[in-house]
């Protein structure tokens, strides 16, 4: 193993749930404001998913008040606290952009069966 494998073998974290696109996720994020520093929460639908190993990130869409937020997030950052599922989405394709020109009820995607 190279010295740069070691080292990114301990920084990927192994405490997060198995992530699909479509899935419904809330995402705790760490966040400074001045000198103090709070969790903020931030819930929506993943819509892809990019890189893999320590470089894995994934794109949230969420609608605030009418209007459409997209944040990414790099999955094995330590400023990101938890990712919890919330609901697991039926999707047929990796990058769901069509979701972004929908709004309301036919934003929603159908619930995957346990």
């Amino acid at each position: 193993m190279t010295l740069l494998q070691e080292l990114v073998a301990h920084q990927i974290r192994t405490d997060l749930p198995e992530l699909a696109t479509g899935d419904t996720v809330r995402v705790s994020v760490k966040v400074i404001e001045g000198n103090r520093e709070r969790v903020q929460v931030f819930e929506g639908t993943i819509l892809r998913q990019t890189g893999s190993g320590i470089t894995r990130s994934i794109t949230v869409r969420a609608l605030r008040s009418g209007v459409g937020v997209e944040r990414t997030f790099k999955v094995n950052s330590p400023r990101i606290e938890k990712i919890e599922v919330v609901r697991h989405g039926v999707v047929r394709r990796a990058r769901l952009y069509f979701l972004r020109d929908r709004v309301g009820k036919a934003a929603t995607l159908r619930e995957r069966r346990a």
